[in-house]
């Protein structure tokens, strides 16, 4: 392997971990953003607003759309649009940050067998199949604890975080399939879904931005505006790129574990024993699902 190669697979990795980290994190943003008096529609508009700001730029520079069909635009810009981040957000409003790590994260190895199945005809193996295993377990002792250790309406956003797990699937498979470039993903991603979401946002939609403290105002806008979309989308092709696919999501299995950890810490959010085990069990499924065959030496 070649010294350049080494320091690829180095700085593959180290974007990895920095994504988990950037991940769990972000989980509890969402969830303290409540208590800053900012909406989900809010939210929404930094997400899709701010990153605009540098998504623009870029996307006149590069033109991306050139490459893609209007379909593919329409299609692409719909699954990363209001509708998913939404749901997502409104998750929050009823479920611990751990959950959303759980549920998100945690069920997209068994979406992707399921619509692997159904869509591409493609059969998993014995270890896929256990760790989906695993995975369904944990999420279903998960869903029930829920219930009694974090309020009888936590199964809402349970069922939310998996809606919004169904649409990032989607996504993933529907990259894979056209062979998207980052920026045709930031494209469709950010600079359409902004000219389409902020004009019904500044008219209809409820906002809480006059009256939110400077601080967590701050916090919530240069982190939904600024990380996950652009950041973190760039960590996630760097990553895939150095050090593959399978490698990159087995790092990403960290992310459950690393919400329910911040969310201890820092939200105070405590786990039963019940949910310590569940995510336990949900881990070790995720290892064994999405792990695949390291990239060969250069």
């Amino acid at each position: 392997m070649s010294t350049n190669s080494s320091s690829s697979q180095v700085t593959g990795y180290a974007a990895a971990w920095s994504i988990v980290f950037v991940w769990s994190f972000w989980l509890i943003v969402s969830r303290v953003a409540n208590q800053s008096g900012l909406t989900i529609y809010d939210l929404a508009a930094f997400r899709y607003g701010l990153a605009s700001v540098v998504a623009v730029p870029l996307c006149l520079y590069y033109k991306p759309w050139r490459g893609l069909r209007l379909m593919q635009i329409a299609v692409l810009s719909f699954i990363l649009g209001p509708v998913y981040i939404l749901v997502v957000f409104s998750g929050f409003l009823f479920a611990p940050a751990a959950h959303g790590g759980i549920f998100m994260n945690g069920m997209l190895p068994l979406i992707s067998i399921v619509f692997g199945v159904v869509l591409m005809r493609v059969l998993p193996g014995f270890k896929q199949v256990l760790g989906a295993g695993l995975i369904l377990v944990s999420a279903i002792a998960l869903a029930w604890d829920a219930s009694v250790s974090s309020g009888e309406t936590a199964w809402i956003g349970d069922l939310l975080f998996v809606i919004g797990a169904l649409f990032f699937s989607t996504y993933v498979i529907l990259s894979e399939r056209w062979q998207l470039g980052a920026m045709q993903i930031i494209f469709c991603g950010t600079i359409v879904n902004a000219a389409l979401y902020l004009p019904v946002w500044a008219l209809w939609l409820p906002s809480g931005i006059a009256d939110a403290p400077m601080g967590p105002l701050l916090l919530q806008a240069v982190y939904q505006g600024f990380v996950p979309n652009l950041i973190g989308l760039l960590f996630i092709a760097h990553a895939s790129r150095t050090i593959g696919n399978g490698n990159t999501s087995f790092i990403l299995a960290a992310v459950p574990g690393g919400g329910a950890i911040l969310g201890a810490l820092i939200l105070g959010e405590s786990l039963s024993l019940i949910s310590l085990a569940a995510l336990v069990v949900l881990t070790i499924g995720l290892l064994i699902s999405v792990r695949r065959k390291r990239p060969q030496p250069a």
